[in-house]
């Protein structure tokens, strides 16, 4: 339930603050702004004050007043305790498919949307693990290490958007992942102990998966074309692809057929000078055992 059960109190938006809305996302704000007035609207139309609403669902009025209007994205259990108390018989619920959407930013929906029609990625890092490999514990640690600071609700909302983004390892079939990590990346005691520990102990998980395969470059390994930083590979059903590279192209995404051959070139280079993926199981175990 909503209200704190020791203290009686509605939780008020320093509790539970939602998700500011993306001011440069058209589309976001035009879906919150009508999940708000459709809430409003049925509020008014049973007779309730915003305060005698929010004290119903187990919220401050303050919140209420910012979801109507279209300022804070709901959460879920907000939406359905609103359906509740309304007796929408679902429909107010039912704005859940839409308002989860929007929560992240503009520009991390665009990667997943990507991500999730590809058919075949293939990725580089050097400096960390990759956003699809990672668990939320480590991707937290991350985004709180990040300066100047991200508030707390950014750091939610950040590693939810990451978190969403692995939903592409339910796909049936599967697209074909390959990820290539430097060592220095399994090193890097991120969060601590308990959380590097399970990081790598999810990197052997994933790692046995049919669809995934998982590479180490040992830091012993001389110069190879991925120093300038990070290579991406992503190919689709219809036959295109779209490649982005720190180090090429002004860091841009490209689909231009030679710049691709070239990323693709790369990429297939730092395979062949990495460990085998049997090789690179063995070395994450025995990463895992040093700990």
């Amino acid at each position: 339930m909503a209200v704190e059960a020791e203290t009686g109190r509605l939780k008020s938006e320093a509790d539970e603050p939602g998700w500011e809305v993306d001011p440069d996302d058209e589309w976001g704000i035009a879906v919150i702004a009508t999940v708000g007035r459709q809430l409003k609207l049925r509020r008014e139309a049973v007779g309730m004050r915003a305060a005698d609403f929010g004290a119903a669902i187990g919220y401050g009025e303050d919140l209420v007043y910012k979801v109507e209007a279209g300022k804070r994205i709901p959460r879920q259990e907000y939406l359905d305790r609103a359906d509740e108390v309304l007796g929408a018989g679902g429909l107010i619920a039912a704005t859940w498919e839409d308002v989860k959407k929007v929560r992240y930013p503009k520009s991390v929906r665009a990667l997943a949307d990507l991500e999730a029609k590809a058919v075949e990625i293939g990725v580089y890092v050097g400096l960390s693990i990759h956003g699809l490999l990672q668990t939320p514990e480590h991707a937290q640690a991350l985004f709180e290490a990040w300066q100047p600071p991200y508030s707390e609700e950014e750091v939610e909302s950040l590693v939810a958007a990451r978190m969403a983004r692995k939903s592409i390892f339910e796909r049936s079939p599967g697209p074909a992942l390959s990820f290539v990590l430097e060592e220095a990346t399994l090193r890097r005691r991120v969060g601590g102990t308990m959380v590097w520990r399970q990081q790598l102990e999810h990197l052997l998980g994933v790692a046995q998966l049919r669809n995934v395969t998982l590479q180490v470059m040992p830091t012993s390994t001389g110069a190879h074309p991925g120093l300038d930083g990070r290579i991406e590979v992503l190919k689709f059903a219809d036959g295109t692809a779209v490649g982005r590279s720190d180090g090429a192209f002004n860091g841009r995404p490209t689909s231009d057929p030679k710049q691709l051959r070239i990323l693709e070139l790369r990429y297939g280079t730092i395979r062949a000078q990495a460990l085998t993926p049997r090789e690179s199981l063995a070395f994450i175990e025995q990463a895992l055992g040093e700990t």
